[in-house]
């Protein structure tokens, strides 16, 4: 439950302006995390001294439900010659550690991350006539910063978000988030750290979808060349009917077509309802068996080996029905991740995309012939992991939300695969690598043509390639769904 406190409330939402006007005592009565934030909001909003703000009626330390303390609401004037409009801007109070005293956060020094190390903001369009901000962006802040401390990933610039709903409840088609850095909040140093600013972005499917295949810093550097789409500070608006490409075509031809040609994707993973199937194994022999094996208990993925693929999908993308989150990368950050140049030489072992080291507790099988399950959704992205990941000599991760297995595509130039040329299909417990040549990719896009307009065919979908024992079926939610999976 939230509360919203008008403006000129008494308590924590009033704090004097930070400097010599502050009462001396103010520092030992003000939690000292929040006011140095309030000293970044105070520099932007002088005139605004008081701001609406929603505030969770029982603190996340108290045992309530929502992490965020407060979310103050601001009225920006924008600037109508810059093509800026006039806007709500909402910031996030929680994610940093406000209290310094490990009731929430671990103070762990100065110098490093406070607490998370961001806060949220978000940039939302004033309709005209609207007189005070809606509160909705503040649950949303809420849920993801609900996503952030049960998994303890952050979020960094240049992330995506689906949400698979209208942010606001309504039939609009802004309905997932992009992450980028906030254009007028600088980051904060306080008592307890370092405290960056992280703002979310509103973008239309087709956006999205934009952003898996080539990546997210891109689309953005798009939409704020178009003012109607987001503008220079990328504010949001809900009623926005068109995407970037309708309103400028060249766009999908000209920047997304050719920058997925020159630099690929950098999307390295996805959690996704996918399984596997070991055809060169008979059904009964079930030791040493994989996660999906029918009528066994599934493997369990050690501790390293699930942290290890959680990094391979910093920049992952949940698929599901219902609002989800990405899992980002989880460590800590101090400052704001930048994309990898591209590179025609990829590792699983690099420090931004490792993937699974084997275990010498656990066995590393080859297999003869394997059969790849996939949703539809997910199924889509195979020919993103095909083109914009493995033609880049790079490597691409479903990670099961049904269980604990996985599957790597690599290719050739990958470093640390073990999987090989020789025996292109390997499991490591629950894990399945496939090397794929580059003259199989290419045939595999020809054949899987298809799966761009996954809504022109009917389920179930198989795909074959006998010479390679090679299998991918494209089945019903219902399937991944079943305790079987």
């Amino acid at each position: 439950m939230a509360e919203l406190r008008p403006s000129g409330a008494p308590g924590p939402t009033a704090p004097p302006a930070p400097g010599p006007t502050a009462p001396p005592a103010f520092a030992s009565l003000f939690p000292p995390g929040l006011h140095a934030i309030y000293g970044e909001c105070r520099r932007l909003y002088p005139d605004q001294p008081n701001p609406l703000q929603v505030t969770a009626i029982v603190k996340y330390w108290l045992g309530g439900p929502d992490p965020l303390d407060y979310v103050s609401m601001y009225r920006n004037v924008g600037s109508p010659s810059a093509n800026i409009p006039e806007h709500w801007h909402y910031i996030s109070f929680g994610l940093s550690d406000l209290y310094g005293d490990n009731r929430v956060h671990e103070f762990t020094g100065t110098d490093g991350p406070s607490g998370f190390g961001f806060e949220l903001t978000f940039r939302l369009k004033r309709e005209t006539g609207e007189s005070a901000p809606p509160t909705w962006p503040a649950e949303l802040m809420q849920g993801l910063a609900r996503y952030v401390f049960q998994s303890e990933n952050t979020f960094c610039s240049g992330d995506h978000v689906s949400w698979h709903s209208p942010l606001d409840n309504s039939e609009s088609r802004i309905q997932h988030m992009l992450l980028t850095e906030d254009p007028q909040m600088q980051p904060v140093q306080t008592p307890f750290g370092v405290v960056t600013f992280l703002q979310i972005v509103g973008v239309c499917t087709e956006e999205l979808h934009s952003a898996q295949q080539w990546n997210g810093q891109g689309i953005l550097e798009l939409l704020r060349t178009v003012p109607v789409a987001g503008g220079p500070w990328l504010i949001t608006d809900m009623r926005r009917g068109e995407t970037i490409f309708e309103i400028d075509p060249h766009l999908q031809q000209e920047r997304v077509d050719k920058g997925i040609e020159t630099d690929g994707s950098n999307l390295s993973g996805v959690s996704a309802k996918c399984a596997w199937d070991d055809l060169s194994r008979p059904p009964e022999d079930d030791e040493d068996s994989r996660s999906i094996c029918i009528g066994t208990q599934p493997r369990r993925l050690s501790g390293k080996d699930t942290e290890q693929i959680r990094e391979t999908l910093r920049r992952g993308l949940e698929i599901n029905s219902k609002p989800v989150l990405p899992p980002i990368n989880p460590q800590r950050q101090n400052g704001l991740a930048h994309d990898r140049a591209p590179s025609r030489k990829d590792s699983l072992e690099s420090d931004s995309s490792t993937a699974i080291i084997p275990h010498e507790l656990i066995r590393t099988r080859q297999l003869e012939s394997v059969h790849l399950k996939f949703n539809q959704e997910s199924g889509a992205l195979i020919p993103l992991c095909l083109r914009g990941r493995l033609l880049h000599g790079r490597h691409f991760t479903y990670k099961s939300i049904t269980g604990d297995m996985a599957i790597t595509f690599v290719s050739t130039g990958v470093e640390g695969a073990f999987a090989t040329e020789e025996h292109p299909y390997a499991a490591h417990g629950p894990w399945l690598q496939i090397l794929l040549t580059e003259e199989f990719v290419e045939k595999m896009l020809e054949d899987l043509e298809d799966l761009t307009s996954p809504e022109e065919f009917k389920l179930p979908k198989e795909y074959s390639w006998p010479e390679k024992k090679l299998k991918v079926s494209i089945l019903p939610d219902v399937v991944f769904d079943s305790p079987l999976h």
